[in-house]
């Protein structure tokens, strides 16, 4: 019903640029998007937080990418963006999108991912 589709990956070295884009198809009528956003994963770890912003256009980072990454939304595409620069080794990983997002006769919001889409940093 709530689809994801991420695009930008791919492999660049470290102090390069990125661009993720994540662009949400809704199925349902009735349904209203909160939050959208990045998070990524690395083999034998958990899966982190790195970007949200919400509909209101406010953003929040994890630490480890504040003032190097910029993440925002194009609310009449339902699609949201990552903007990566200065990248790491570090920051490989499988970056997932997530959107939060209600049916109409819903009382709380749900999650709902895409499919990732592999960075990779090379050194």
């Amino acid at each position: 019903q709530v689809q994801l589709v991420e695009s930008g990956g791919g492999l660049v070295q470290a102090g390069g640029s990125l661009r993720l884009s994540c662009a949400a198809s809704v199925s349902i009528s009735g349904f209203s998007i909160n939050t959208m956003g990045w998070y990524r994963q690395v083999p034998a770890k958990q899966r982190e937080l790195v970007a949200t912003i919400s509909s209101g256009g406010s953003a929040n980072y994890a630490d480890s990418v504040k003032g190097r990454f910029t993440i925002s939304r194009d609310n009449a595409k339902n699609t949201a963006y990552l903007q990566m620069n200065s990248l790491k080794p570090e920051d490989t990983g499988v970056y997932y999108c997530n959107l939060q997002g209600r049916y109409y006769s819903e009382y709380f919001d749900r999650a709902y991912w895409g499919q990732g889409t592999q960075v990779t940093v090379s050194s």
